[in-house]
């Protein structure tokens, strides 16, 4: 039995031209990673063959992803977070330290390896023959599963399409395999080509997708689902809608956005999806959460919470502290003022207790002074991050900002020298509650008001949806135009805190030099006198798009280098 059947559908939207050889990738769009696999093998073996390649491009969404003191974890080249150390490669950023010689480039690397590696196996997928293995008593998994991989790397391919999209705007296109030199003279595609692409794949491929891999053949959760491609499908139209790619404000752009999110939320319930409480979004069971529609699950570890723990926790490292910028930001329960206009200048400690009615949300993000962290018995302790105190400066790498980070880091692991503990940890790529800020800004803006229902809920009234869940609780949104959008830019803040929206959110609304060129931190005093300081941070508009690598405008002369870099 040939399973080139498989192939049949699955790439009937794409026509390919060039063949290539399975052992080599197309080295100059960083296709640089030599396979030493034998091709007649790979095909012929799932497990270790043609599975193995598959999950090898899954890979490259994990790589370096969220690492803790990377340029990849973007808290800290943000308002929401001050990375503590120096050292930290996320300060390159906003230091200076960035260029076209140093760019950062792992959106890039990682983006092409996954492209080439999809681009050859879909061709080459009517190769495929496990015949051979057909009295294996976990072969009619195999066959099915062989069935949607091609499927499943179109996701995979449309979704780094996506990154590459929102980090440089303009880049190659590229659905077949191409010689070195063919790669060396190709040119940039348009946003736009780009984010039709996109679109087009996730409508070509949801269809076949299952919703869920919990009822499939081997239940492999965390494979791309059909969810996901829609999921992708309206994040790329946001952003496509936003001012950065969307300079004459065509309100038909929000319309398409404001419709694919309206098409997550109204089908939400029969996916399954609801949102949860905001805690329950990170932690050891974080991956079977129901707001979770694509995230990266790893094994257990407790390596964040080494980085992120305060520095006085035994192998704690500091990692990113939350901002006060991002803490003035909190509204309160009572009428939604938020933190900075309450308490706008110094504050005293000991008469006044500034974080009491907070929204719940800051609780179960940031770490202050006086918090009992992290919760396991074997190191629970009041925080300090007054001066001297023991979690606070002189000690190096002590927190910049007076703040230290809860969400993501699981409190339950021990860190100590001896019995240490470790859990799984869950990063976030979907969840629900982002569509219902997404489709808020998009019908917002599609309809000029936030309190029109033409696509079935207004924008108020998608937020409000968030904001009174039972954990929550927040005054609702009543307001309208400038106001509005105020107020959506900072709900969506603390809503999507530490989960890399806040980097590509700023860049997208042209707004860095609002929000990124100064922070504010605090500074608690040996009597408890908290008071505000000022950090200043490079920013130049060029910084709305990531420098393209200098080593690729080396080998390709017809890649341009994007303005201002």
């Amino acid at each position: 039995m040939n399973t080139n059947k498989y192939n049949k559908v699955a790439v009937g939207a794409i026509t390919f031209l060039l063949p290539l050889s399975l052992l080599f990738s197309c080295a100059d769009l960083d296709y640089t990673e030599q396979s030493t696999r034998d091709e007649d093998w790979t095909f012929t073996y799932f497990e270790n063959g043609i599975k193995n390649l598959v999950f090898d491009v899954y890979a490259q969404v994990y790589n370096n992803e969220l690492a803790s003191n990377s340029a990849y974890f973007l808290a800290g080249a943000t308002d929401e977070a001050q990375y503590a150390l120096e050292t930290g490669a996320v300060n390159n950023y906003v230091n200076g330290g960035w260029s076209p010689a140093n760019p950062y480039s792992n959106t890039w690397t990682k983006s092409y390896t996954a492209i080439a590696d999809v681009n050859m196996y879909l061709e080459k997928i009517d190769q495929a023959d496990i015949s051979d293995w057909q009295y294996n008593p976990d072969y009619k998994i195999w066959v099915q599963q062989l069935e949607l991989f091609p499927y499943e790397l179109r996701f995979l391919r449309a979704y780094f399409y996506f990154e590459l999209f929102k980090t440089y705007g303009d880049v190659p296109l590229v659905t077949t395999t191409l010689t070195n030199g063919q790669a060396n003279n190709i040119e940039r595609t348009s946003a736009d080509q780009i984010v039709k692409f996109i679109v087009e794949e996730c409508d070509a491929i949801a269809p076949y997708l299952p919703e869920t891999y919990t009822t499939e053949v081997g239940s492999e959760v965390g494979r791309a689902t059909r969810i996901a491609a829609y999921a992708l499908k309206a994040r790329t139209l946001l952003y496509a809608a936003s001012p950065l790619h969307n300079p004459t404000g065509d309100k038909a752009k929000w319309e398409k956005a404001a419709k694919a999110c309206k098409y997550i939320l109204d089908n939400a319930s029969t996916w399954g999806l609801k949102l949860s409480s905001y805690g329950s979004l990170w932690g050891h069971d974080a991956f079977f959460n129901s707001e979770l529609i694509f995230g990266l699950g790893r094994g257990e570890s407790n390596d964040f919470e080494k980085a992120n723990y305060p520095v006085g926790v035994e192998n704690g490292s500091s990692g990113n502290c939350p901002t006060q910028s991002l803490i003035d930001q909190y509204e309160y329960q009572d009428n939604g003022e938020t933190f900075g206009e309450r308490y706008p200048g110094s504050i005293d400690l000991t008469a006044v207790d500034p974080y009491e009615g907070l929204d719940p949300r800051f609780a179960l993000t940031v770490v202050k002074n006086g918090d009992e962290w992290p919760s396991n018995g074997a190191q629970k302790k009041a925080i300090e991050t007054f001066a001297g105190g023991f979690n606070a400066a002189p000690k190096y790498g002590a927190t910049p900002t007076s703040y230290y980070l809860r969400k993501y880091v699981d409190g339950s692991c021990v860190t100590t020298a001896d019995n240490q503990t470790s859990r799984r940890h869950t990063w976030i790529i979907f969840r629900l509650g982002e569509f219902y800020l997404d489709y808020a800004e998009a019908v917002f803006n599609a309809t000029g008001s936030a309190n029109d229902d033409t696509y079935g809920m207004t924008a108020n009234e998608a937020i409000n949806v968030l904001r009174n869940r039972a954990d929550i609780q927040m005054p609702k949104f009543t307001e309208d135009g400038d106001a509005w959008v105020k107020r959506y830019e900072r709900e969506r803040l603390v809503e999507l805190a530490f989960e890399n929206h806040r980097f590509w959110d700023v860049r997208r609304w042209k707004k860095g030099a609002q929000y990124f060129k100064t922070i504010q931190v605090a500074n608690i005093s040996s009597d408890l006198m908290l008071t505000r300081s000022t950090i200043t941070r490079q920013w130049d508009d060029k910084f709305n798009y990531y420098p393209i690598p200098q080593s690729e405008l080396k080998k390709n002369p017809n890649l341009i280098q994007n303005p201002g870099w």
